[in-house]
């Protein structure tokens, strides 16, 4: 009886545990068609939510760890591009006729094309060679490459840039033309600054580069097709041999082009680490002299133009920069608003007088302030220079900075968002160039009306320069180590900035005394003691002569003098405008 009882309680036990068991594994079935589905189905409003930052992941501490599949995933790409059978769908690509004169037996490489056209028709020019590519990720977008900020000093961390896919080279190495089709969103908002349409313009350069090393004058064929103009940063008009209709072909310069595909892909890093590790390295200018070509004539350049307030401050420019030991040319371009007394003392401190005919901006309203502000593309009709640096006449220079010679077009220090400040920039004088731009001054929307708004729309693909290259004079924190750290930097001596831009009030239209951005509550992001002595010890080095040009008007001290009464009745803090004015230009004023 008690073996029987047993017999049953073990039959309970073992039906209960089967009964488990079974829960346990539907449990887990469940739990897995769940995970199954997440994998397959990684499109959640969770991960586009976080778009932006799986793309920073990857570009900064999580780089190396997805670098691997990332590779991996454009060798799967690559395979399954390969077997994928042809599209029925796809229009058949007629050759355009300059493709008889370029020749025939060839190697043609074919970028962003015969997935969806049949180029059947090229056979009789050579074979034509697929160049298979992983399409840069539509989540990847401008500011990522052209961020507002990145950390120059490397205080945290080392600026990184993120990766473009590329195609391996080494496969395409025997191409003798490269034909692309560019992508063009024109004239939908933002169209130029598409990554994908980057992409493809670096594919094509990087096969340029690659063909061009093996000829012996240094050039390679590219065949562009786009309704849009092709990215002026890496095929200039100057190496376009033809244009027929949508088609583009040109002959680059290896040299120019290598130069400019080795820099950083965009503003997230720097092009020029100007210091290194400390701001008294020796930068080691071995490796770019021996990539660049060798250049004929350089020059620092600025313009003048509609009047003469801006006079003192070119005199200063000029004088800041022969302290530096510089020996290239300093041209500067006036119009006849600039009087003869004037045009000599601006000789007589160092520049090369070119009269020019002013620009107008036909978007601007008549009497403002950039209604001539285009007469600054003048300065691509330089072309008896193969460099200019063009540096705005509100800027000294404190050191030497001849080795930007070295760097290309567009070459500058960031401004915000992902646009360059026009202050100080390199540039490559060209006729056709100079064209380009008049041609689109009607079309192209400035976003402050003004040059750097035009050319920040042509020139979209630049390479950051340190900002201390051109370093703004603002305090846009407005915080306590904001302005120690700046104002520190602003008066070190031996200098350790490259050249200061006086944003807001001039100082030359300042009493000696003190910045007179302080005395208006909306400049105040512009005033700096440190910054306002600075400029005025420049001055006082140079001739009496000269100093005598950077006088005040009777009309400037009667402004200055209402500002400062407004001041005083907003109560302003730090009570600037108590201070007593001993400035003795307030006594001996000049006529205009």
């Amino acid at each position: 009886m008690g073996e029987g009882l047993g017999l049953q309680k073990m039959i309970k036990a073992t039906a209960s545990k089967a009964l488990v068991i079974r829960i346990n594994l539907l449990f887990l079935a469940f739990f897995l068609i769940i995970y199954v589905g997440l994998f397959l189905q990684p499109s959640s409003s969770v991960y586009f939510d976080n778009a932006a930052s799986v793309v920073r992941c990857s570009l900064r501490e999580c780089h190396h760890k997805v670098e691997k599949s990332m590779k991996m995933e454009a060798i799967f790409e690559e395979t399954t591009q390969a077997r994928r059978p042809a599209r029925r769908n796809v229009t058949k690509l007629e050759a355009p006729s300059f493709m008889n004169e370029i020749g025939r037996g060839m190697k043609i490489g074919m970028v962003n094309i015969m997935e969806e056209h049949n180029v059947s028709e090229w056979k009789i020019h050579g074979e034509t060679i697929p160049v298979i590519f992983e399409r840069v990720s539509e989540m990847f977008k401008w500011p990522d490459l052209f961020p507002e900020w990145i950390d120059e000093e490397e205080d945290n961390d080392s600026p990184t840039c993120p990766e473009i896919p590329i195609p391996d080279f080494r496969i395409y190495d025997n191409i003798d033309v490269v034909v692309a089709k560019l992508p063009c969103k024109y004239p939908e908002e933002g169209w130029g600054r598409e990554v994908l349409r980057l992409q493809v313009h670096l594919i094509a350069a990087n096969l340029a580069v690659k063909k061009g090393k093996r000829d012996w004058n240094r050039r390679t064929k590219v065949v562009l097709w786009s309704k849009c103009r092709p990215m002026l940063e890496l095929f200039r008009c100057d190496d376009l041999v033809r244009q027929e209709g949508d088609w583009w072909y040109y002959e680059p310069e290896v040299t120019r082009l290598q130069q400019k595909v080795s820099l950083p892909v965009g503003s997230c890093k720097l092009a020029l680490p100007l210091w290194g590790q400390g701001v008294h390295e020796v930068y080691d200018l071995s490796k770019i002299k021996s990539a660049t070509k060798t250049v004929k004539r350089e020059a620092y350049a600025t313009v003048l133009h509609s009047s003469e307030t801006y006079v003192c401050g070119a005199i200063t420019l000029a004088q800041s920069l022969l302290k530096t030991g510089t020996k290239r040319d300093l041209i500067l371009l006036i119009d006849r608003s600039i009087s003869v007394p004037k045009r000599d003392a601006l000789a007589a401190a160092g520049w090369k007088i070119r009269i020019i005919k002013r620009i107008r901006n036909p978007k601007a309203a008549k009497g403002t302030y950039n209604e001539y502000n285009y007469s600054k593309f003048r300065l691509w009709q330089l072309t008896d220079y193969d460099k200019i640096i063009f540096i705005d006449s509100d800027i000294i220079v404190l050191r030497n900075i001849d080795l930007l010679f070295h760097f290309p077009q567009m070459s500058a220090t960031g401004n915000d968002v992902w646009i360059f400040n026009s202050g100080i920039m390199v540039i490559e004088p060209s006729t056709c160039t100079f064209r380009t731009l008049m041609n689109q001054t009607t079309e192209i929307v400035s976003y402050n009306g003004g040059d750097q708004g035009f050319l920040n729309e042509v020139y979209v693909w630049w390479h950051r320069l340190p900002r201390r290259v051109n370093f703004l004079k603002n305090f846009w924190a407005n915080t306590t180590l904001e302005a120690s750290v700046k104002n520190h930097l602003f008066g070190a001596d031996p200098p350790e900035l490259y050249s200061i831009h006086y944003l807001g009030l001039k100082p030359w239209l300042c009493y000696r005394d003190y910045d007179c951005n302080w005395d208006i509550g909306d400049q105040r992001v512009y005033a700096s003691d440190v910054a306002h002595r600075r400029w005025w010890q420049l001055h006082d080095s140079m001739d009496e002569k000269l100093q005598k040009f950077c006088g005040l008007t009777k009309r400037r001290r009667i402004e200055l003098d209402w500002d400062r009464k407004k001041a005083r009745e907003a109560g302003l803090a730090r009570e600037y405008w108590k201070i007593n004015i001993t400035d003795p230009r307030r006594s001996h004023l000049i006529d205009k």
